[in-house]
């Protein structure tokens, strides 16, 4: 047991972990695709390691999103992402297990190019525990982890992002208020 938590494929896996973490405590949307892009090439090698071709497949398909979302919000774009990540699991999925990582790519690429702030990492949420069943199956121990850390840091920045949210309303709120008097 001890010997399997440190195989190559498992090492990549906590190295995903590291830079998954670190995207979703961002609060720039920029930053975070930016991260985001780099822990999907990351688990495209574990998963290509662990022999799960169509979360490879459904990985890299998401590191050309994150990257395109930077640039485009063009529903042409997002479609051809969801045909491109259909297209692939009918190409390598062997059972329902397998259109999960899919599944999460198609929720993520529709957060990514349509959504904001925090409509866009709860959508990803959803996306996260598409990916903790996957990895379940899979068995990856840092792909596992990374995404239930992922939730908690992602909740904990919502919530955080909403506070400020809040602040900035009551804030207007009272400069509004202050300059209503004169």
């Amino acid at each position: 047991m001890f010997a399997e938590m440190f195989t190559p494929a498992q090492c990549v896996g906590y190295l995903a972990f590291i830079l998954g973490v670190g995207s979703f405590l961002q609060r720039s949307d920029k930053a975070f695709k930016l991260m985001m892009a780099g822990e999907c090439i990351t688990y495209a090698v574990h998963f290509a390691l662990l022999g799960n071709m169509t979360a490879v497949s459904s990985t890299l398909v998401s590191t050309l999103r994150s990257v395109l979302s930077l640039y485009t919000r063009s529903r042409w774009v997002v479609l051809l992402i969801i045909v491109l990540n259909i297209g692939l699991g009918l190409r390598f999925a062997t059972g329902w297990l397998a259109w999960l990582p899919l599944t999460a790519s198609c929720i993520g690429t529709i957060a990514l190019f349509m959504l904001n702030g925090i409509a866009m990492r709860a959508l990803m949420l959803v996306g996260s525990l598409l990916w903790v069943a996957n990895n379940i199956a899979s068995g990856s121990i840092g792909g596992t982890a990374l995404e239930l850390v992922i939730i908690v840091v992602n909740l904990f920045t919502m919530l955080r992002m909403h506070a400020e949210q809040a602040a900035h309303a009551r804030n207007a709120k009272l400069e509004k208020g202050k300059t209503s008097y004169k």
